[in-house]
């Protein structure tokens, strides 16, 4: 029977971005938190005497072959695990294209969570023990940068180039408005334009990782009251995540505090997307939106509002459901010559992300 999976969004509360590595990456700070907005990826699965994958998609600009990354997730998953199957994955796409939302990304993770629900009896429990938890993360990371999150939910830390995640206390449920415009933001590009940014400014990867450091050390202060040594990819004690290693450390899973760090600590105060600086010179009208979501200096202003990853999503949190309905009502109404479609949803803590993953 076919299994259906919940493949949920994520935003980025703060990205901080180093520049360029000898290795092509960039180094980086960022808090991703994950939403309840979701597409929805089918996956059946039979065992086979040779592995066969089928992807489809109601949405034409999704690749569906070995490009995709629910198929690169599911070819990893059955190889490392020595399985052969037949798999067939139709992925219902409700999230845009490249909107900064992880949609891709957390697309691969549903499609591997429903293949260890449909080959449950051949892996024998695999998808259980702490070692096949490692090797999931370390196969996540193969298969793209910011991949790994969506198998920790909540809100999460990510460092060097997003791949290595560890849980924080998730921040209570705020209301969120996602905007969507129609302008397509090239996640290659930015990283170009940040590149010739940084050159501009004589910005080097290794002067651009004190700050990064510095930076990951104040995430960690003021969402667990906690400083570690976030430097060598090493995690407290208690927490979920991958060390440099890709080496699970910690399969606990923490409770957030009621009142949300976002609230408590100012953090909202400092916290930015680096990508604005380069996204938003060459898309103006997305710093328009980002300032009708804001609403400075308003009752119904947002806790914060930012870019999610390189764009061309923004979104705005908020106290009350209130005051998020009045923010689509201010971007309905202020929004000139851009076709920009909102939607009303929330935060989603740990727990409930894995507990409403599985639809069927």
């Amino acid at each position: 029977m076919p299994t259906a999976v919940r493949s949920h969004a994520k935003i980025n509360l703060g990205l901080y971005i180093g520049a360029p590595r000898a290795d092509g990456f960039h180094a980086l700070t960022t808090i991703y938190q994950t939403l309840e907005l979701y597409d929805v990826v089918t996956v059946t699965a039979r065992p086979a005497a040779a592995t066969a994958i089928r992807l489809t998609s109601n949405d034409s600009r999704v690749p569906t072959d070995a490009r995709n990354t629910a198929w690169k997730m599911v070819a990893l998953a059955l190889d490392a695990l020595g399985v052969t199957a037949e798999v067939e994955i139709a992925i219902e796409k409700r999230l845009p294209v490249q909107g900064g939302l992880g949609a891709g990304s957390a697309n691969a993770v549903a499609a591997l969570v429903g293949l260890e629900a449909e080959l449950a009896a051949e892996l024998g429990g695999a998808s259980q023990p702490a070692a096949w938890a490692a090797r999931r993360l370390e196969i996540a990371a193969q298969v793209g940068s910011d991949v790994p999150l969506f198998l920790v939910g909540g809100t999460v830390l990510g460092l060097d180039r997003g791949q290595l995640v560890s849980s924080l206390p998730d921040i209570e449920p705020l209301w969120c408005v996602v905007a969507e415009p129609k302008v397509g933001v090239s996640t290659p590009q930015a990283f170009r334009d940040w590149d010739a940014l940084c050159l501009a400014e004589g910005l080097t990867a290794e002067a651009s990782q004190d700050k990064l450091n510095k930076l990951s050390r104040a995430y960690a202060s003021a969402f667990t009251g906690l400083i570690s040594d976030l430097d060598s990819g090493s995690i407290p004690e208690g927490r979920q995540g991958v060390g440099s290693s890709g080496v699970l450390l910690s399969k606990e899973n923490l409770a957030g505090p009621q009142e949300s760090a976002l609230v408590r600590t100012g953090i909202c105060d400092w916290i930015q997307n680096d990508f604005e600086r380069v996204v938003f010179p060459q898309h103006p009208s997305l710093a328009e939106i980002k300032q009708i979501l804001a609403a400075s200096g308003t009752p119904e202003a947002a806790l914060h509002t930012s870019l999610s990853g390189s764009g061309s999503a923004l979104y705005g949190l908020y106290r009350t459901r209130s005051d998020a309905e009045a923010a689509q009502v201010r971007l309905k109404q202020q929004v000139q010559g851009l076709e920009v479609r909102s939607t009303l949803t929330r935060t989603l803590p740990r727990a409930k992300y894995w507990q409403e993953m599985l639809l069927f």
